[in-house]
């Protein structure tokens, strides 16, 4: 049976290296797939990976009917066999649902691949109404460290190097950006929750207080 699945993790865990694995794979085998992404590092229209490899997609604007868009290709001849979707947690939640038609109606496979949550640990409304949705969701097993060497589970925005926790939602960065722009790291929790990033983490030593201090 068709499903909507969600492949989910934090960034620099291989998510779009996945996709594009998923797509090398079914079309070896003569399928052809149709894949959306939004905002990729690599500009409008690609999907990336940060291994280097890199293919061409359809820019899912804001408002883009995604399941009229795989109607209109099939009407005018062209082959579907299934549709991958990067940086899902961009897409809105009506898109999401678009895809979830795209499984019923049209009985073809749906992979989905994005982040959970923001630099605010907040869910994307996109990420959410997958996790409602989704026949199925995977979370990568390739697991991103945070600059401790513990496992990654949160994504920080960082500006000049200082982790911040206010600002619009969707900011298009990288972990590889210069320390002057903006740029986003993976931390563990507990980082996360001190706000200390690799830069932080290297122009002063943690506190030395490992358990909470209570007055009285």
């Amino acid at each position: 049976m068709p499903e909507l699945v969600f492949f989910s993790g934090t960034m620099d865990c291989g998510k779009s290296t996945l996709a594009l694995q998923i797509e090398h794979n079914r079309s070896a085998r003569g399928l052809q797939g149709l894949i959306f992404t939004r905002d990729d590092r690599a500009g409008e229209g690609k999907l990336s990976s940060r291994l280097g490899l890199v293919t061409d997609a359809v820019e899912a604007m804001p408002g883009m009917d995604l399941y009229g868009h795989v109607v209109a290709l099939m009407s005018r001849g062209g082959k579907v066999d299934y549709v991958i979707v990067d940086e899902a947690q961009f897409l809105g939640p009506e898109q999401i649902d678009q895809l979830a038609r795209v499984v019923d109606d049209l009985d073809l496979d749906v992979f989905a691949f994005g982040i959970t949550t923001d630099f605010r640990t907040k869910l994307f409304p996109g990420s959410q109404r997958l996790i409602e949705l989704a026949d199925r969701i995977e979370t990568l097993q390739v697991e991103a460290m945070c600059w401790c060497g513990a496992r990654a589970t949160h994504n920080a925005r960082t500006v000049g190097g200082e982790m911040v926790v206010e600002g619009e939602q969707v900011v298009v960065g990288d972990v590889n950006r210069p320390a002057t722009a903006v740029g986003y790291e993976v931390l563990c929790r507990r980082h996360h929750r001190r706000r200390m990033t690799a830069a932080g983490a290297q122009a002063g030593a943690l506190s030395p207080d490992v358990l909470p201090v209570t007055s009285g």
